[in-house]
């Protein structure tokens, strides 16, 4: 049982690294899908640039997001007493 939890949450936490792959391409998609359709229907070339950026820019933002959440988790995980032990240069255990 305990080993299936293991396996469970290393598929949970490989599916969360993918998923964030995933969503720098779906927003650079939709950017240039975006802005094709701007061009498409406006006539001016430079607006299937404008969905380009506007795409770059949220796959920016999504892992700006992404890069947060693991940093806060980190400062939960270094306020926990059992990390408490190892130096903030993070070397080994103080012998003694």
């Amino acid at each position: 049982m305990a080993e299936e939890k293991k396996t469970a949450k290393k598929v949970v936490e490989g599916a969360y690294d993918l998923s964030l792959g995933i969503s720098v391409v779906v927003a650079v998609l939709i950017g240039v899908g975006l802005g094709y359709w701007m061009r498409e229907t406006f006539g001016y070339g430079w607006l299937f640039w404008l969905g380009v950026f506007w795409g770059v820019g949220g796959a920016i933002l999504n892992i700006y997001k992404a890069y947060r959440k693991q940093v806060k988790a980190f400062e939960e995980l270094a306020e926990d007493p059992r990390y408490k032990r190892y130096g903030q240069s993070g070397g080994d255990a103080k012998e003694g």
